[in-house]
């Protein structure tokens, strides 16, 4: 798809909106339908479309190997970290509300964002480990 003008046009033009949808519904998740896992899924498939259109070389100049393997360690940390803060302050793994953020109801608000935030980000980087690892499968 390297030489199709439109779709690599329509691709970078629309890039940045999906991108921008998959970090909303990440944040509204607890609020609203959503939340990380589906908004993971979005960031991810918009890594895996640049692989599409634009080739692996530039999905990877984009988001290098390393850099994804440090948001697949980074995601599981937030939500691990958050369900061991709760531990040490004295409640039960991810029970939000003996978060110090002044009273029950922030800390359990506080507390899912942040970890809406972590698995968003271990989705995302999850998929697009799945999708290279698979698609090398193919080179060889």
């Amino acid at each position: 798809m390297n030489e199709n003008v439109i779709i690599r046009t329509v691709t970078q033009i629309m890039l940045p909106f999906i991108q921008i949808f998959g970090l909303y519904v990440i944040a509204h998740g607890e609020v609203g339908p959503g939340g990380g896992f589906q908004g993971g899924v979005i960031l991810g498939a918009s890594v895996i479309l640049i692989s599409l259109v634009l080739g692996k070389k530039e999905a990877r100049k984009r988001l290098s190997m390393k850099w994804n393997d440090v948001f697949n360690s980074t995601g599981v940390l937030v939500y691990a970290g958050i369900g061991f803060i709760c531990l040490f302050l004295g409640g039960s793994f991810l029970e939000y509300g003996v978060l110090p953020f002044g009273s029950a109801e922030k800390g359990n608000h506080l507390g899912m964002v942040g970890i809406e935030i972590g698995v968003g980000i271990t989705v995302a980087a999850v998929m697009t480990t799945i999708f290279f690892e698979a698609s090398e499968k193919d080179d060889d």
